[in-house]
Order: structure tokens, then C-alpha cells, then sequence
């Protein structure tokens, strides 16, 4: 496969693997930070404490940067060198 094609299949997944979940990781985070988020485990139930949302808000824009970044650095398009048999111009 060429460059351009794994460069694509890794932004995919890692769209998949890290955007989706961030965008969810973000929903909860704002609604926990804002108050809204509870929580019920077995006879316990209560609110999420807005200090917690704020964590989680930053580690789902965390995740949602993942596959920009890895986008950018697999499909951008690199430089040429110049070829080597031409001469070089004169310096002045």
C-alpha cells in the first residue's frame, strides 16, 4: 500500500478509536462541570461533582485532537528536494 492510503486508514481509526469516544468524553464532561451529571452504583446514588468535569472535559478535547494531528503528519503533502545535477546558483 502506498503512503497515502495507510496515512488515510490510520485517520479513520483513529477518528473512531479516539474522536467519537472524545466527543462523548466531551458531552459528559461540560454536563458534569455544569452540574448535570449523577451517578447511581448499586444503593449509592448522587451527583458528579463539578471539580470531575472539568478533567474529563479536557481529556475528550484531548482525545478529539488525536486525529487531527495524526491526519496532518500522514497526509500532508512533503517537499521535493531539488534535483542534484543541476548547478547552484551563484551567491551575491
Amino acid at each position: 500500500m502506498d503512503k497515502k492510503t495507510v496515512g488515510l486508514i490510520a485517520t479513520i481509526g483513529t477518528a473512531l478509536f479516539c474522536g467519537c469516544p472524545g466527543i462523548f468524553l466531551c458531552l459528559f464532561g461540560a454536563a458534569s462541570a455544569l452540574g448535570g451529571g449523577t451517578f447511581e452504583l448499586g444503593e449509592q446514588s448522587g451527583n458528579v461533582p463539578p471539580a470531575a468535569g472539568i478533567p474529563i472535559l479536557c481529556l475528550g478535547l484531548l482525545l478529539m485532537v488525536v486525529p487531527v494531528v495524526v491526519g496532518f503528519f500522514t497526509l500532508r503533502r512533503k517537499r521535493e528536494p531539488l534535483p542534484s545535477d543541476e548547478p547552484l546558483p551563484p551567491v551575491g
